[in-house]
């Protein structure tokens, strides 16, 4: 009884390779299912990064786009000065056209008066 017999050693070593093999393909499933996660973890962190990117690509074209309308705002603050400037030269030079013209009439009037009375 203490003695297997030879087909008890060969049913044995067969259990014992079949429960080998089970174990190597548990282990390289967890394998494969550990670098899956791995090969996720990565896409996300790579997904993170690109919309991190867009992010910052957006906030600084916005940037832009508000430094752009600050400054056409400035240069349209400065055309409107320009006008108004533009204006009261054309004030300034309508008031000196009236001035001269009067001082004409004045003297064509002098040269009259004066023509009258000789």
């Amino acid at each position: 009884m203490g003695r297997k017999t030879k087909k008890e050693n060969l049913d044995e070593k067969e259990e014992e390779e079949e429960k080998e093999e089970e174990e190597e393909k548990e282990e390289e499933e967890e394998e494969k299912e550990e670098e899956e996660e791995e090969e996720k973890e990565e896409e996300e962190k790579k997904e993170e990064e690109e919309e991190k990117e867009e992010e910052e690509e957006k906030k600084e074209e916005e940037e832009k786009e508000m430094e752009e309308g600050r400054r056409w705002r400035k240069e349209g603050d400065g055309g409107r000065k320009e006008m108004e400037e533009g204006r009261r030269w054309r004030k300034e030079g309508d008031v000196k056209e009236e001035e001269e013209e009067e001082k004409e009439e004045e003297e064509e009037k002098e040269m009259e008066e004066e023509k009258e009375m000789e």
